[in-house]
């Protein structure tokens, strides 16, 4: 049911996921879905260590640079901690989902040969 809803929203463009290759070998991802400028990521995954860190820095650089405004991880983890994952108040994330809802962004592809410098 999950893998056909998913199917369902990436018709409607609103289901994302982004791999970290190595080698030819998928070593990490994330996947989540997008409401306005809102991103609500469901699930990483790793095969190799810091393989879906690296996913949710590359999503994360990718939402900023497509104008998003909102990045729900769901639940803080110590996982998520690591990388500047804060908890907000039940009120601010309500005013932050608001205005995410009322606005538009459409995730931009970076360029291939883009210094990672210039987007963290």
């Amino acid at each position: 049911d999950i893998f056909k809803a998913y199917g369902q929203l990436h018709d409607l463009g609103h289901a994302h996921s982004l791999e970290i290759w190595d080698e030819g070998k998928m070593v990490g991802g994330v996947y989540g879905v997008s409401l306005g400028t809102g991103f609500f990521g469901e699930s990483m995954f790793s095969r190799r260590p810091s393989g879906s860190k690296i996913a949710l820095a590359w999503l994360f650089a990718i939402l900023r640079n497509s104008g998003f405004t909102l990045f729900d991880t769901q639940f803080l983890t110590d996982h998520l901690a690591t990388m500047g994952g804060i908890e907000i108040p039940r009120d601010s994330y309500q005013s932050l989902l608001q205005d995410a809802l009322q606005s538009h962004a459409q995730i931009k592809t970076l360029p291939k040969d883009i210094d990672p410098a210039e987007l963290f």
